[in-house]
């Protein structure tokens, strides 16, 4: 199997916004409005600091962006693996590499917010595989049922 490629994007060709689209689809059809806190698709390249993907063999298999919200914390923004690479390292991999840009911004913290729902188990694994605890609402969140809020140090 050819080995996982990085790319930092600066704006989105087709592919990357199809795959922002669906984030943000599935996204909308877990949540209410008011306890969905995805990035649209067309805000990502105006609000995050650092959008990278995730290719093999030219193939887009994943996408994640990180936002500055504070002097020392950024949140992690977007993340989402195609569904036909969930379970392939895609997911670490892109965490990894927005991890270490979130380091050398200068950060010292890294945060998210993900759901409650089944789906975004996967998900709480992986942040908590790395390091990632739960924690109180940051930033502009407010508590919310469904949402957790996770942080770690860098």
């Amino acid at each position: 199997m050819d080995a996982l490629t990085l790319q930092t994007v600066s704006a989105p060709d087709a592919e990357i916004a199809a795959l922002l689209q669906a984030h943000f689809d599935l996204m909308r059809s877990t949540s209410p409005a008011e306890s969905c806190h995805v990035m649209a698709p067309e805000s990502v390249f105006d609000e995050a600091d650092v959008v990278l993907a995730a290719r093999r063999a030219g193939l887009l298999l994943g996408i994640g962006a990180l936002k500055a919200i504070g002097p020392n914390l950024a949140e992690l923004k977007s993340m989402h693996t195609t569904k036909a690479a969930r379970g392939q390292g895609v997911g670490a991999y892109l965490l990894t590499a927005l991890m270490e840009a979130a380091r050398q911004m200068g950060m010292q913290h890294i945060s998210l917010e993900t759901g409650t729902d089944p789906l975004f188990a996967p998900a709480r694994a992986l942040y908590t595989r790395h390091g990632f605890e739960t924690c109180a609402p940051f930033g502009d969140y407010v508590d919310d049922p469904l949402s957790t809020f996770m942080t770690r140090r860098l």
